[in-house]
């Protein structure tokens, strides 16, 4: 099965599972904090960090597979642990220097460009 396919049907699953938690959370929850997509980021962070260690020592499968489930699956669930994960790698092999640039830059700047985005959007007719 070709790599983009097994990607996209893993992307597929984990925006449905995305899409469920935060709509369950939308309405068993107030909306005084978003909840869903507290709970979202932090399992995604916790099942990168699992399922990337353990298909590293424990798995042969081939490169294709091991795309789907942290790229696909939980890429699409969450991209929020793709962040912290690079900050992670950048931290463990001694780089902490670029680890908290790309920390710092990315929440700065993320901010920022919502901010553009959110302007362009009302500007636009």
């Amino acid at each position: 099965m070709p790599r983009y396919l097994i990607i996209a049907i893993g992307g597929a699953l984990g925006a449905m599972l995305r899409f469920s938690i935060s709509d369950f959370a939308a309405h068993r929850f107030s909306a005084k904090f978003p909840l869903g997509t507290f709970f979202i980021n932090l399992s995604a962070c916790f099942l990168i960090g699992a399922v990337v260690a353990y298909l590293n020592l424990h798995t042969h499968l081939s490169p294709a597979w091991r795309y789907a489930i942290p790229t696909g699956f939980i890429g699409a669930y969450s991209t929020f642990s793709t962040y912290e994960w690079e900050i992670f790698q950048d931290i463990s092999r001694g780089r902490v220097g670029w680890g908290l640039f790309y920390l710092a830059a990315s929440i700065v700047l993320g901010l920022l460009f919502v901010a553009a985005g959110d302007r362009l959007g009302r500007a636009l007719p």
